[in-house]
């Protein structure tokens, strides 16, 4: 597969290409913009989009739905609901704020509890809209330098840990890509400051945040005296309550359009709108936020092990126009490195909708990750309607568990007005293992199948 990959990346760099003024749809032309004078140069952007679900879910072992078992389930959800707003007056200042709900399905994403008013199953009723991101952002050189706070986007690690959720080619990110995901961030952003940039054709962007207290485990053995909970297991990391900052970055090198970084939400697919060929890296440090306990031979705890979560990324992205029928091929992959801490692991499933198993798997923890994905935009069948099918798959290698896992996704997107409105349907796997980390040999794998309807403005 790494080696169709690259044989793939090798033939991007020898079509011959065109560029296409249009991103994806000839009449939606700025959107939701209001000029505040005649040049354009000053302005108010709006963006509302909605994204719905249906799945067909082939559940993990022993899953219970609505406190009955299934073995089978379909439900459909939103996936998410969002607006966005920013501004610049000024080339000298812009300000974002961007809220909206996540993750709501017929039995939870909703208010937690219940009350007479919404029923006995309210946490899947009254979702609370929240804040995604709030911040503000100073140009101090042109081009080269800008400096922003608040609650932002502009992560490190890698450069689908900022994709946009708007222009995804599969028909969602694969979580791992956002390895903090509602532990120590709210919704992939943090609280800090930020410097972003070009030098040339490299652009970068690099934050200082004080992340979310994740947890009330005690990250020291002072903290036992007053009474803290030490971490469950027996050198097993888990997230622990701490008062450090954190750093990350990422840099990409641009062998050829320079992409446009006004916001941090990076595209996934440009449907041959530009010729990109990008190489970056990236990092994520975290001192002091995991912890383990250390017990002794009568099982009694001995000492408290701190760790730093380090993490590592080096991807590669390339989309470009093929030939003069308007087709396009989009490539990307990514290595993650991820250092939590020893044996620390994730179960996450998207719009899981059951109690226990459901659609999660192990996606985030100590141990490497490599992701790639492809896709073929076939040239357009009247004046806005095309088809892209896309595959992906991913190879997770965690320490917790006694094997690794390869997995794939195949889909297909029909973009009736570009990625304004559009269509995805994709067939997925997922490995399953047992509690004690082995692989169930009797159902090794399981598998889903989701509809998307996407529409933005």
């Amino acid at each position: 597969m790494i080696r169709l990959f690259l044989i793939s990346f090798t033939i991007c760099l020898f079509f011959n290409f065109k560029k296409s003024l249009a991103q994806g749809s000839d009449i939606y032309g700025s959107g939701l913009k209001i000029k505040l004078n005649d040049e354009g140069s000053k302005y108010v952007r709006f963006l509302v989009w909605s994204q719905l679900w249906l799945k067909v879910t082939d559940n993990n072992p022993g899953t219970i739905v609505n406190n009955q078992p299934e073995s089978t389930s379909t439900d459909i959800g939103i996936r998410r609901s969002r607006f966005l707003t920013y501004a610049q007056i000024t080339p000298r200042f812009l300000i974002l704020s961007h809220w909206g709900i996540n993750n709501q399905t017929y039995i939870n994403g909703g208010v937690a509890g219940g009350s007479a008013s919404y029923g006995g199953n309210g946490p899947g009723k009254k979702p609370q809209w929240f804040l995604h991101d709030a911040y503000v952002e100073y140009t101090l050189v042109p081009d080269k330098l800008y400096i922003g706070t608040g609650l932002h986007y502009w992560n490190g690690l890698s450069r689908m840990s900022q994709a946009s959720t708007l222009s995804f080619m599969a028909i969602d990110a694969p979580v791992f890509n956002w390895p903090l995901i509602e532990i120590t961030d709210q919704f992939g952003r943090q609280i800090g400051a930020y410097a972003k940039g070009n030098l040339g054709k490299v652009e970068y962007n690099l934050a200082l945040n004080k992340p979310f207290s994740s947890a009330s485990i005690a990250s020291s053995m002072d903290m036992l005296n007053y009474g803290a909970a030490a971490p469950a297991g027996d050198g097993i990391a888990v997230n622990a309550a701490n008062n450090s900052w954190a750093m990350q970055g990422y840099a990409a090198y641009q062998f050829w359009d320079k992409e446009s970084n006004l916001l941090p939400f990076r595209v996934g697919t440009y449907l041959g709108t530009k010729r990109v060929l990008n190489l970056g890296v990236g990092f994520h440090y975290h001192p002091s936020a995991t912890a383990s306990s250390v017990l002794g031979a009568e099982e009694e705890l001995v000492n408290i092990e701190n760790h730093n979560i380090n993490l590592f990324s080096a991807d590669i992205f390339c989309d470009t126009p093929v030939g003069e029928n308007g087709s396009a091929i989009t490539l990307y992959g990514v290595y993650y490195n991820f250092d939590f801490g020893p044996d620390y692991l994730r179960n996450v499933g998207i719009l899981n909708i059951a109690q226990t198993g459901g659609n999660t798997q192990p996606t985030i923890g100590t141990g490497e990750i490599f992701y790639a994905q492809a896709g073929y935009a076939l040239p357009k069948t009247n004046k806005s309607m095309r088809f892209q099918p896309f595959g992906a798959f991913t190879y997770k290698n965690f320490e917790a568990l006694n094997s690794s896992s390869g997995q794939f996704d195949l889909g297909m997107n029909l973009f009736l007005e570009g990625h304004h409105s559009k269509i995805t349907l994709q067939y997925s796997t997922r490995p399953v293992y047992n509690a004690d980390g082995s692989r169930n040999d009797d159902d090794p794998t399981k598998d889903q199948l989701t509809l998307q309807a996407t529409v933005y403005l």
